[in-house]
């Protein structure tokens, strides 16, 4: 089971200086011995950003993003001319190529980024309130974020979920509650506490299992041609 500690994650300042950005994720990985003309091969990558002062917005032609104010009341994006207000915990579809700006009118914001390649994956997000009863999986192809509360993870044995529709959000399925045989004494498994904005990866074995109470974003990425499928 792997936990990608937000504490752990190092801070990229933006170049006009409007905010930072911490990479949790991206395939592939990043090599150290990458320059500065590859550090954008990648084909998917997952991010949080603190955005402090309105301005442009970095393009990344050929892309697809998804966006997700998390921390922060409304963020106004402006998206080829056309203004669109962003709520807390409502993910924005748009592209890539079109030139964007943000502008920062009730105060500064922190926002989740899931940006994929064209015609190689498609990303989704979507947020869910915790339960303290009823786990929530993580499969292969996903992450948990924890954007609020308290949150615990376990190894599991959830199933796979079905492929997602062609939006901007994927509905998340409920583990099924495990039964042990007549007259055994299922042993618990042992939780993890997760702090705010950390990240499980998703596994299809031993599926991790979040409870709490709060608020969790999962986000998907699938293949593409898996994703056009429905």
């Amino acid at each position: 089971m792997e936990i990608i500690r937000y504490a752990e994650l190092k801070a990229h300042p933006w170049r006009n200086g409007g905010g930072v950005t911490r990479e949790v994720a991206r395939h592939p990985r990043a090599s150290s011995a990458q320059t500065a003309a590859q550090e954008n091969a990648w084909d998917w990558r997952v991010s949080i950003a603190e955005v402090s002062k309105a301005g442009p917005f970095s393009a990344f032609a050929g892309m697809d993003r998804v966006l997700t104010v998390i921390d922060g009341e409304l963020l106004l994006l402006n998206v080829d001319g056309a203004e669109h207000p962003l709520e807390k915990y409502r993910p924005f579809r748009f592209s890539g190529d079109a030139a964007s700006a943000g502008a920062l009118p009730t105060g500064d914001i922190r926002d989740l980024n899931v940006i994929t390649r064209n015609g190689a994956f498609k990303g989704y997000t979507s947020i869910i309130e915790l339960s303290k009863k009823r786990a929530h999986p993580v499969f292969e192809g996903q992450f948990g974020i924890l954007l609020q509360g308290q949150g615990t993870v376990s190894p599991g044995t959830a199933g796979r979920p079905a492929p997602a529709a062609d939006t901007g959000t994927e509905p998340v399925p409920t583990a099924p509650i495990p039964t042990a045989p007549t007259g055994a004494v299922a042993a618990e498994p042992e939780r993890v506490e997760l702090n705010r904005y950390d990240a499980v990866v998703g596994a299809d074995t031993a599926t991790p299992e979040i409870l709490g109470r709060g608020f969790l974003a999962v986000v998907s990425i699938d293949p593409a041609a898996e994703a056009g499928s429905d």
